[in-house]
């Protein structure tokens, strides 16, 4: 079986068809895709990002879209108003600059976003976004397993059953779950933390390669026990923090 995985979009359409691309090449139009979720903030297209993702699900693709915690957080906001979440250590709002939500809510032709009251910048959010969107983002699966491979977008608690983690953090997880070098009953396939590339620790394969802060979006092929980054000239072999 060989599955293919992109890390963390962040409104970067763009990079996305370029990955996809790559993908068709490497394993053809219907290969199967995991995608880690962050698909909006930050970047300059996070409503191009879900148009195609929308659109390729209606096709039919073999595509697997996970939650991420970007994407929960604007799908609070458009329904909502809340623009909050208590996983936030800083209490920075999702529509302060550091976490992007100003940059979705442009690609969806909202303007001066920073000049508004909440109430009317809610108001402009739930008239934009398209219900397909809201219907997208609100039915994100948290995790996906695939022959001894788990899928999710943050991580996992290190010792807790599948069934007993919390969605909490399944998308926002970090050094409990970063920190943690025995073995999981899988070899975790996330993203969420951003480094400079991809990062294979063993336990876990670390696939946001910080295009939500202008570099690579990063993509990942897995054959068995094999893992390969998937770049422009083709696959490259990983090993272990190699």
């Amino acid at each position: 079986m060989t599955i293919y995985a992109i890390g963390d979009i962040h409104g970067q359409r763009a990079l996305l068809e370029q990955a996809l691309d790559r993908i068709e090449a490497d394993g053809g139009a219907g290969a199967e895709v995991v995608f880690l979720g962050d698909y909006t903030d930050r970047g300059p297209d996070s409503r191009g990002v879900i148009d195609l993702l929308v659109a390729g699900l209606a096709e039919g693709r073999r595509w697997t879209c996970l939650m991420g915690n970007h994407d929960r957080m604007f799908h609070r906001f458009a329904t909502s108003g809340v623009a909050t979440d208590d996983n936030i250590k800083s209490g920075a709002p999702w529509t302060h600059e550091r976490l992007g939500g100003l940059a979705t809510l442009a690609s969806y032709g909202i303007r001066r976003a920073e000049e508004r009251s909440a109430a009317d910048l809610w108001q402009a959010a739930h008239d934009a976004v398209p219900e397909a969107h809201v219907a997208f983002l609100a039915s994100r699966p948290l995790h996906a397993e695939r022959d001894g491979l788990l899928f999710v977008h943050a991580g996992i608690r290190p010792g807790l059953a599948l069934r007993d983690q919390v969605e909490d953090d399944l998308i926002w997880i970090r050094s409990p779950f970063l920190e943690h070098s025995a073995p999981h009953p899988w070899l975790v396939v996330h993203g969420h933390t951003a480094g400079d590339g991809i990062e294979h620790a063993g336990n876990r394969v670390n696939l946001d390669g910080g295009a939500g802060y202008g570099r690579p979006l990063r993509t990942a092929c897995f054959e068995g026990d094999a893992v390969f980054e998937l770049t422009p000239s083709g696959r490259v072999a990983l090993t272990v923090n190699g």
